[in-house]
């Protein structure tokens, strides 16, 4: 059986899919440690240092607290508790901060700034890879060397209650726990009062070393609303609320031990100014850290402005406070201002176990260590407390011992401080063997060009290389969105000089744009022999051999030919301020900002509510009569959603509303478009076993379309609608006034359509960040977290643009008889100009590796590039399995 282009295009993409996901396998290697008890065994501590005189504190230094309390709370940015937040609604925690026994900090996340890698740097000191960005929706056990795992193997009895991602990182390690949904994202109110609930009970309880707490209400606030609703001040007074009745219960407690007790108080990573995360903004990796102790002094008018850390840090600290090893892959050092008031012996020795373990961390991993200045300095710091150590033990209680007691810290600090930014920046082990491997299944996809091109040929040529090219700058993948505002626009000013070319015949007055066809296809007509030709090239000679369609154009239809690029123009840069997106620009205001500010819901509400009409109006025409009704009751449906979540106001509402979770609503939306995509799919079904029957084609394939239309307006954020809008109205211009008026040719439609849908992908507010990405659209008629409808329901969100238009072609080249032969050609086009980007990134970024920005940078555009290659796999199937409708044979030819 011989293939058609359509499937052989299809079929590599799926190749080139399981390519890409090779090479992420040697690009972002997971990790494998042993999970005997080798792993995790204690070593015996390295001894003191001395100098002619021998020590004997050859153990581990005693705890510094006999209980320890880390409140987590998830999105806790620096700003929220040290600028003007904190002083509004955090009082308690501003007192701490400015005046009581407290140490201040600013922690730097490392990207990426998601929750499960950032609870692994907390626990482990380590640096998580980047893999654990996909590894966060379900997170495997932890293995590696950690403060939980130190702390159950030293009797610890450990209470959690929170996130349930650390029940799955540390499974068996609680001797009581309470785990809750943290992507469940519209929830901010139970989830929190599921750990609070416990508090009263817990703290009056003394049979317990460590309790852990992760709140989640502020992320999931920061997610749905952002940073400047007015619930995130509530929400951080509640947390402060709870800050002081734990400080309270300890300390009330301390005055019947006789030890102190910690108070931890931090957050896994920031909030940018959309309240997403997961990518290296200021906002994003800066978080609060609060260290709260009586042990801590506080002379009167001490006043310390946070400092900058690591939030690596926290674990070495973590450890030394509960009298614990240091876990054997931190990368972090000791906030020393926590040991600062022992005595001067215990301090050098803790100093001391910290700078061995990282010291012997860093001989692991770089063969030249002996020449890193932080080793060196090291072994300095050694003999120096070496030194110390024997004149401590002669008895010299002299000022010379002291003095050199503080030079020996100093050295030590400066040593560490060395040592943790020598591990902090160094490389990933690659698994280059995959990563070739993957590369070179990647570039085997062969590609067919023709030997002849138009003006706007050449003009998607120079388009699509430059942007691929333009993905080997840091900026550039930063602001791609600019790349394509560009593009589009200046194929919307090429678009209005080839309608003006045509719409005013030349000399031998004929439009150009015929003449310029005919005199293509008169050089490659096809014969009956030739069996090779490319695959539309039959249809568009014959489609060429007709008058032009121009002549028959009425003066107002000729007049909206010419005025559509500029039409087209408008609405895109319309859309540019509707969502300030990248990173340069994307903490301006725009007009997104203003409409969902709680000021103007009002007009929100009305632009939700026009935008919603005009997607019926956009789409009913071709749809069946049953789809044409469920269209309406579902738009219906997704503005009762909005308002029933307080995102948009309902006419005969006054004032404040009871805001509810909306899963009703969304639930009946749903059920309107598995109806829509139901009937088009029974018509497709029908056009194949009636192979003529191309009305019922037509319509199920539009069904299928207005299905996916109807499921992206309610997933879409009220202010975001206007851009399905746009996208409507420019398909519907373009397919009217455009396409088929001046007779595009496959290629360059299907290339427009690839343009307009990356376009489309910015104008929602993407960008080649993960913080982008908008998680609450998983969740959308959901009372739990489902795994796989979550899942689909995020991709579909983020990637409606292409997929929208990647349908809406679909529909455009099927709506002529004539039209399988484009189809497979459109397939082939399709495949190719989306494989392009990945396979050529793929080789930037493999010789990019060591880049300075290949985390923060790079590597979440490979993610995005490899998931919009898995949804274009799957566009390509369903080009084959439409075109399969058109090449069926006929059951009668078949018979005889």
């Amino acid at each position: 059986m011989r293939l058609g282009c359509g499937a052989f295009a299809a079929g590599c993409v799926l190749v080139e899919v399981l390519g890409v996901a090779l090479f992420l396998r040697g690009f972002f290697p997971a990790p494998v440690r042993s999970s005997s008890g080798t792993e995790h065994q204690a070593e015996p501590p390295a001894p003191e240092p001395s100098a002619g005189a021998i020590s004997n504190w050859t153990k581990l230094p005693p705890p510094l607290f006999s209980k320890v309390v880390v409140m987590l709370i998830d999105a806790l940015r620096d700003d929220f508790v040290f600028g003007s937040k904190g002083v509004k609604f955090m009082p308690y925690t501003t007192y701490l901060v400015g005046k009581g026994a407290a140490h201040s900090f600013v922690a730097e996340a490392k990207p990426p700034t998601v929750t499960m890698p950032r609870i692994k740097a907390l626990m482990t000191g380590s640096l998580p890879g980047f893999v654990d960005v996909i590894r966060n929706f379900n997170s495997p056990t932890l293995l590696e060397d950690n403060v939980i795992t130190q702390a159950k193997a030293a009797g610890k009895r450990i209470i959690f209650y929170g996130d349930e991602t650390w029940v799955k990182l540390f499974p068996k390690h609680f001797v009581e726990y309470d785990g809750t949904t943290s992507f469940f994202v519209s929830d901010y109110t139970e989830v929190d009062d599921n750990v609070t609930r416990h508090l009263d009970r817990v703290l009056k309880r003394g049979d317990w070393d460590v309790l852990i707490l992760h709140y989640l209400g502020l992320d999931h606030i920061g997610h749905v609303s952002g940073p400047n609703s007015p619930l995130i001040g509530h929400k951080l007074s509640e947390m402060d609320s709870i800050l002081m009745r734990i400080h309270t219960s300890l300390l009330s407690e301390e005055r019947e031990t006789p030890s102190p007790s910690l108070l931890v108080l931090c957050g896994d990573h920031g909030m940018s100014e959309s309240g997403g995360h997961g990518a290296s903004s200021a906002e994003e990796i800066n978080t609060a850290l609060l260290l709260i102790s009586s042990a801590f002094e506080r002379k009167p008018g001490d006043i310390r402005p946070p400092k900058l850390v690591q939030q690596t840090d926290l674990a070495a600290t973590l450890a030394v406070g509960l009298g614990l090893p240091i876990p054997k892959h931190s990368v972090g050092h000791l906030l020393f201002p926590v040991v600062e008031g022992r005595a001067l012996r215990e301090q050098l020795r803790l100093l001391h176990l910290n700078g061995v373990q990282l010291s012997r961390l860093l001989q692991e991993n770089v063969p030249s260590y002996e020449r890193e200045p932080g080793f060196e300095q090291f072994q300095v710091s050694q003999k120096l407390h070496g030194n110390w150590v024997r004149l401590f033990l002669e008895e010299n209680n002299s000022e010379v011992l002291l003095n050199l007691g503080t030079k020996v810290r100093r050295q030590y600090l400066d040593a560490l401080r060395t040592l943790s930014l020598a591990l902090s920046r160094q490389v990933a082990h690659y698994d280059i063997y995959s990563m070739v491997v993957g590369t070179v299944v990647v570039l085997e996809n062969p590609a067919r060009t023709n030997s002849r091109w138009s003006e706007l040929d050449l003009l998607i040529l120079v388009g699509t290389v430059g942007h691929v090219l333009s993905l080997g700058a840091s900026s550039f993948i930063e602001e791609e969105h600019q790349t394509w505002y560009f593009l589009v626009s200046t194929l919307c000013l090429a678009l209005c000089h080839e309608s003006y070319r045509n719409c005013f015949p030349g000399e031998n007055g004929e439009s150009q744009r015929c003449s310029h066809m005919e005199g293509r296809f008169a050089r490659t007509a096809p014969t009956a022999k030739d069996k090779s030709i490319g695959c539309d090239v039959l249809e568009l000679c014959q489609v060429c051999q007709g008058p032009s369609s121009l002549h028959t154009l009425r003066g107002c239809e000729k007049a909206m030919v010419l005025a559509s690029p500029w039409l087209i123009f408008g609405c895109c840069r319309l859309l540019r301020s509707l969502n300030h997106t990248g990173v340069q620009w994307a903490h301006r205001p725009d007009l997104g900002h203003w409409l969902t500010s709680s000021d103007h819901k009002a007009e929100l509400s009305v632009l939700a509510a026009l935008s919603l009409v005009m997607v019926f109006a956009l789409v009913q025409s071709r749809c069946s009569p049953m789809s044409r009704v469920a269209m309406a009751l579902g738009l219906l449906g997704i503005y009762c959603y909005r308002a029933s979540i307080g995102h948009v106001l309902l006419p005969w509402q006054r004032g404040s509303t009871a805001i509810s979770r909306g899963i009703i609503e969304a639930r009946f939306v749903y059920v309107f478009v598995l109806g829509i995509l139901f009937t088009g799919t029974k018509d497709l079904l029908k056009s194949q076993v009636l192979a003529a029957d191309v009305t019922a084609k037509t319509v199920g394939l539009w069904d299928v379309y207005s299905g996916l239309v109807l499921l992206a307006a309610l997933l879409f954020r009220p202010h975001n609608l206007p851009v399905l809008v746009c996208s409507l109205l420019i398909q519907t211009v373009m397919t009217k006034y455009i396409w088929k008026p001046l007779r595009h040719d496959t290629t360059e439609v299907t290339i427009m359509h690839y343009w307009f849908g990356q376009a489309f992908f910015y104008f929602q507010g993407n960008s080649n960040s993960i913080t982008t990405v908008d998680i609450t659209a998983g969740f959308v008629g959901l009372d739990t977290y489902v795994e796989i409808p979550a899942m689909f329901l995020t991709a579909f969100a983020t990637y409606a643009g292409p997929v929208l238009w990647a349908s809406h072609l679909v529909n455009f080249l099927s709506s002529e008889p004539s039209s399988g032969s484009a189809l497979r050609r459109a397939c082939f086009c399709y495949a190719l100009v989306c494989s392009a980007p990945v396979s050529v990134y793929i080789v930037l970024v493999t010789s990019l590796r060591y880049h300075l920005f290949i985390w923060s940078v790079f590597s979440p555009k490979l993610l995005y590039e490899g998931m919009h290659l898995l949804v274009t796999a799957a566009l390509c199937v369903s080009f084959a399995a439409v075109d399969q409708t058109h090449t069926s044979p006929d059951p009668g030819r078949a018979a005889s």
